[in-house]
């Protein structure tokens, strides 16, 4: 199995709120991450993610594309992140406690202001092979308190 990269260099969430575990692959435009579905879970309701639970695991492994561009050099930064809109949305099924998700994102498009990036993004969502969720979603990403602002891939 492929060792993942560790995810608190993109995110800046912490249990219980952190829906992703590791990151197994990111470029500048995609990302692919994991989760296991544990029974401490905030969002777990009668033994199964719930639909805003997995809303959040698609919006936190969505968010590391853009963020990666805010952990390129070695100092700590605080980021904050949220979804702005839900273009669309849809949710197939629900997945057990003790499931391992796998969730693709990809970057449709991106504006950065020195301040902050927006982006919509495509997410899915799989058990296995079966798909899950699939949908568009808006990000809003910021650098608190750093002045010297953020790099970009291929800029370090």
């Amino acid at each position: 199995m492929k060792r993942l990269l560790e995810i608190h260099r993109y995110l800046p969430h912490k249990k219980p709120m952190q829906m992703v575990d590791g990151i197994r692959e990111i470029t500048a435009e995609g990302v692919e991450c994991e989760f296991y579905i544990s029974p401490e879970s905030v969002f777990v309701e009668d033994g199964y993610l719930s639909e805003s639970g997995m809303i959040e695991n698609a919006a936190q492994t969505s968010s590391c594309i853009v963020a990666q561009t805010y952990f390129l050099d070695e100092t700590e930064n605080e980021v904050i992140g949220f979804i702005s809109s839900i273009r669309r949305i849809n949710i197939l099924q629900k997945p057990a406690v003790g499931t391992r998700l796998v969730t693709k994102a990809v970057l449709l498009s991106r504006f950065d202001s020195e301040n902050y990036s927006t982006c919509r993004v495509q997410c899915r969502t799989f058990q296995e092979e079966t798909l899950l969720l699939e949908g568009e979603i808006n990000l809003f990403i910021q650098e608190q308190g750093n002045e010297k602002g953020r790099s970009t891939p291929g800029q370090e």
